[in-house]
């Protein structure tokens, strides 16, 4: 395949008049003679790598926490439909055993669809966003399954996900021993600061020990005062740590997402749509992690208390949103829904970016960013 007469957004994260050569499914240096490859005029869109959302619930009326090998077929195909070519779900607060059964699961997914090339998103990782979580800053996950961060509870995880669990959320303040087992769990995944109540010496003290992810900024943290910057101000503070960012226009001002981006440098900043299974779906009722959710537009919240509950936009949607409506330039906007998520996930080599020898997954957008093709290793979908 070649797509001829795009802005192809480049290593060096800028957009270069050029062409693209597909062959075998992975982006070749130059087009292939072949007497029956497939060219594609691109009509000066911008070409992006696939996106990678390494931190949503669900879409379609599916969620990741179903533990169904139908729901993460279905939630893959269509996030790949909107240009989401790479996925990392996230869990929710549940029982021990019914997170095992789940990652399980999505294991077997994984083996699977190591098989196949087909028309849904690549399973990339599980983001575990409970249950080593807070009560005060619990969100919308249910309080009665939180637990105390335990280094024997989290092998069993990453045992039963085969490897497949990329990110352990927890709240550091929770659990007198931290510390201890970030510097032990560390070496097997990635640790983050998830629905944390803790004040800046304690996140910071976390970091220090090798946590280096913080799940949603902002949301389900303590606020960013002046006196008392938290969570938030320790991420800052420490150069060795990515942040997730929701940008859809619900969950954190267009201001503060700039200022973020200026603070923590654009290299450190991953763009999460947060969805759940509502998204791609009509306004109503849906449930996120066992509790009652009213959906209405693009926000999600608790039909018990009113709490925010995860997004109804797909991440392509907050792309959008970040640079229409909030400011970002595209280039940064792109980067940190591409290449920032597939470091963080250590994909990087495969995933992320258009360059030789890596898998064939890209996004046509016209000027008003509007999707026009999908390819997904090297066959058009969209």
């Amino acid at each position: 395949m070649i797509i001829k007469n795009v802005k192809v957004y480049t290593e060096d994260k800028k957009f270069e008049e050029g062409t693209i050569a597909i062959q075998d499914g992975k982006f070749a240096k130059e087009p292939q003679k072949t007497a029956n490859g497939e060219i594609i005029d691109g009509e000066g869109c911008y070409a992006i790598p696939g996106l990678i959302d390494i931190h949503f619930h669900g879409c379609k009326g599916y969620d990741f926490c179903d533990g169904t090998i139908e729901a993460i077929a279905e939630i893959a195909k269509y996030e790949a439909s909107v240009g989401v070519t790479g996925i990392c779900p996230a869990t929710m607060t549940l029982p021990v055993e019914e997170l095992k059964q789940i990652l399980s699961i999505a294991a077997s997914y994984k083996k699977a669809a190591e098989t196949e090339k087909g028309q849904a998103a690549d399973l990339l990782g599980i983001n575990m966003e409970g249950p080593f979580i807070s009560i005060e800053k619990k969100g919308a996950q249910d309080q009665r399954n939180i637990i105390s961060c335990n280094k024997e509870i989290c092998r069993q995880f990453l045992d039963a996900s085969a490897g497949l669990v990329k990110f352990v959320g927890i709240a550091p303040e929770k659990s007198k021993d931290a510390q201890s087992f970030i510097r032990e769990m560390k070496q097997w995944v990635n640790i983050s600061l998830a629905h944390s109540n803790a004040d800046y010496d304690t996140a910071l003290a976390a970091f220090e020990a090798g946590a280096n992810h913080a799940v949603h900024l902002y949301n389900a943290m303590p606020p960013f005062a002046h006196r008392a910057p938290g969570v938030v101000g320790a991420a800052a503070d420490s150069p060795w740590v990515n942040a997730e960012l929701i940008c859809d226009g619900v969950h954190i001002h267009p201001s503060v997402v700039r200022a973020t981006l200026k603070m923590m440098g654009k290299e450190r900043i991953i763009f999460i749509s947060d969805s759940m299974r509502a998204t791609g779906m009509p306004d109503g009722r849906y449930t996120l992690g066992g509790l009652e959710v009213e959906v209405a537009g693009n926000c999600a919240t608790l039909v018990s208390n009113g709490v925010l509950a995860g997004s109804a936009t797909n991440l392509m949607d907050c792309m959008r949103t970040a640079v229409k409506k909030m400011g970002i330039p595209l280039e940064t906007a792109v980067a940190c829904a591409t290449v920032n998520p597939a470091k963080a996930l250590g994909e990087f080599e495969f995933y992320g970016s258009i360059a030789p020898g890596k898998k064939a997954n890209v996004v046509l957008l016209d000027q008003d960013l509007e999707l026009k093709l999908v390819v997904k290793d090297g066959v058009s979908i969209v």
